[in-house]
């Protein structure tokens, strides 16, 4: 959600401060701000509003010795949790001294009692977050040491942190720390940067150190100490970052979203790469870790997940329960460990997130470690918490994925999970011919998102028709239900048209009720089993004068003459349809959300990895 950048060096910080926060914007946020260490003083600077208000400020309002010759400095976009998106509410914060600055993402959940404590020591709050909180709490401990600081008031804090942290009194230094919220250390030549975000660092080094939870680190410009909050020291591996920063630019397209859709055959074919046996029929996902006997003892299936990553999930169980014959069922991981999950030895809980730090997903993962079932992670981000503390999953190698509706990586979760569904099922009753089959069609999927990508031209067409509504319903039946889910989701995320999807035979159960002309309904009528059963709701529709948008299966014109306008997609099974047709509804929703002159990759009040409960 917020962005963190910090910079200690020989360069000018500011610039990289600011230039970090730009490629951070897509987390989504409401103010900015920056705090630069120089000639024995903090100068912050701070602005609601988008990164180019801070960048005016610092030209108009700053000295300009301060910003040439500071080369160390913490700078934030903040998505608001506690008050206004107002400047005083902004990061950085400073202790009551005004010689530390702190910036933090994510939620001090004993905030007002420490804040209490803090009073009644002579703080005093200009600002209503549990962030300025922090900030005195590790002034009140400070003599000298800003890592013994630091984790001194760590340990009296409840709830989730990553933070950045300078000091006057320690120009050459700067403290980090984690707890569910992520950081991570650039490691460059005669400088450091961290992060909260690997798109941050990429243009300045490609090695880099993931901080695990309880890790507090030491940054100087020459490298980072790792401990914990007891000053232990401990290690951690250098990793490399796998992709190049021309992956995170706009690549001359409008908008990342559009470049991401467009982007989607060949993140695809890099998600399918060397995990097929096309010979056996089978796929390979060494990720796993689990054994044949492991694989066969599995007699259940639990997907936790929110958002697009759970619509993926949905998308699964029809494919582990059709595929493997392996009970399968989706939970809100926000709801998950609060219902007493009833999980054990013989399942497989399975995480599915993006961005692998998805605060309710990983609560999930713990709760289903606790409980001792098998857990695998299925995310996009390299080194991420949940990648790490599952032990075991399958990366998706979809590259990143900037704009804020994700794309790429729901048809790249489909199809990794469709591959696992492969796996199982030739460990427990698909034939060798069947395993071939499938492998073939799945092979097929970049080809055939690139048919429909094709036609991006004639669906902004489409979308002219129906951009001025202000409400939609999206219908499909079976697999093609939780399409209907994710292509409603992605209309209002970014166009902010009231829409919303059901399974086609639950519109008669009440919503009809709201259907009329300036109501459009998106059908998904592709060949598949279930399509003559829609297409009876398509009528329904069509009698109370709704106009009927339907994706159809090329050359299926009995159906496309039973809509009003059609969206064309390449034939296929029932376990690649939701992915093709998902990929035509992320078009839709992009042309109309761009000729409604909506801010696409930054839809107001979301953020892309929802890092707090």
């Amino acid at each position: 959600m917020c962005g963190i950048v910090g910079y200690i060096g020989k360069r000018s910080a500011c610039d990289i401060l600011i230039n970090g926060l730009k490629r951070l914007e897509y987390r989504g946020y409401d103010s900015a701000g920056i705090a630069l260490n120089c000639n024995a003083s903090l100068t912050v600077t701070k602005r609601s509003g988008k990164v180019a208000m801070l960048e005016t400020a610092l030209l108009q309002d700053v000295d300009q010795q301060v910003v040439e010759n500071s080369v160390a400095g913490i700078a934030h976009t903040r998505w608001a949790t506690h008050g206004l998106p107002t400047v005083e509410n902004a990061h950085p914060h400073l202790d009551n001294s005004s010689r530390i600055a702190l910036v933090h993402n994510g939620i001090i959940e004993n905030y007002a009692a420490l804040r209490t404590q803090l009073q009644k020591k002579g703080s005093v709050f200009v600002s209503e977050t549990d962030t300025e909180v922090l900030a005195h709490l590790i002034g009140s401990f400070y003599s000298g040491d800003l890592a013994v600081a630091v984790s001194e008031a760590l340990k009296m804090v409840e709830g989730t942190y990553g933070v950045a942290v300078i000091a006057v009194d320690a120009p050459d230094e700067m403290i980090v720390a984690r707890r569910g919220s992520p950081l991570v250390i650039g490691m460059g030549s005669g400088e450091t940067i961290i992060a909260s975000d690997v798109s941050a660092i990429v243009a300045h080094t490609q090695q880099v150190i993931y901080l695990q939870d309880g890790d507090v680190a030491r940054i100087t410009a020459t490298g980072a100490d790792v401990f914990t909050l007891d000053q232990c020291l401990v290690d951690r591996d250098i990793s490399e970052i796998e992709w190049e920063i021309d992956a995170a630019e706009k690549g001359g397209f409008d908008h990342f979203m559009l470049k991401e859709i467009f982007e989607q055959p060949e993140a695809l074919r890099n998600s399918i790469r060397g995990r097929l046996d096309k010979d056996q029929g089978f796929a390979i996902l060494a990720g796993l870790d689990l054994t044949p006997r492991e694989l066969a003892s599995i007699k259940r299936v639990v997907i936790v997940a929110c958002g697009t990553s759970m619509h993926a999930g949905m998308v699964s169980k029809y494919l582990f329960e059709g595929l493997a014959d392996l009970p399968t069922s989706v939970e809100q991981a926000a709801e998950f460990r609060y219902c007493n999950p009833l999980v054990g030895a013989d399942d497989l809980v399975v995480a599915v997130s993006q961005s692998g730090e998805t605060a309710d997903t990983l609560a999930a993962v713990r709760e289903s470690i606790l409980k001792g079932a098998l857990v695998a992670g299925l995310c996009n981000v390299v080194g991420s918490t949940i990648a790490r503390e599952t032990g075991r999953g399958i990366y998706l190698h979809a590259g990143p994925e900037i704009g804020v509706a994700s794309t790429k990586a729901f048809t790249a979760q489909v199809t990794v999970l469709l591959m696992m569904a492969l796996k199982f099922g030739r460990r427990r009753r698909l034939s060798r011919e069947a395993g071939v089959q499938i492998c073939r069609e799945i092979e097929s999927i970049p080809e055939m998102v690139a048919r429909v990508v094709e036609q991006s031209d004639a669906i902004a067409d489409i979308a002219a028709e129906f951009a001025d509504v202000e409400h939609a319903f999206f219908i499909g039946r079976g697999i093609l239900y939780p399409a209907a889910l994710e292509g409603a989701l992605k209309l209002k995320e970014i166009s902010y048209i009231h829409a919303e999807g059901y399974q086609a035979a639950e519109l008669k159960h009440g919503p009809i009720a709201l259907l009329e002309p300036a109501t459009p309904v998106v059908a998904l009528l592709n060949d598949i089993p279930g399509r003559e059963k829609t297409l009876g709701n398509v009528a329904e529709c069509r009698a109370r004068k709704a106009p009927v948008l339907g994706v159809v299966t090329e050359g299926d014109f009995e159906t496309a003459a039973s809509v009003d306008r059609v969206i064309s997609v390449p034939r296929c099974s029932a376990y690649i349809a939701p992915i093709i047709s998902v990929v035509a509804l992320q078009l839709l929703a992009y042309h109309i959300a761009r000729i409604r002159g909506c801010e696409i990759d930054q839809p107001r009040n979301l953020a892309k990895s929802v890092t707090v409960e």
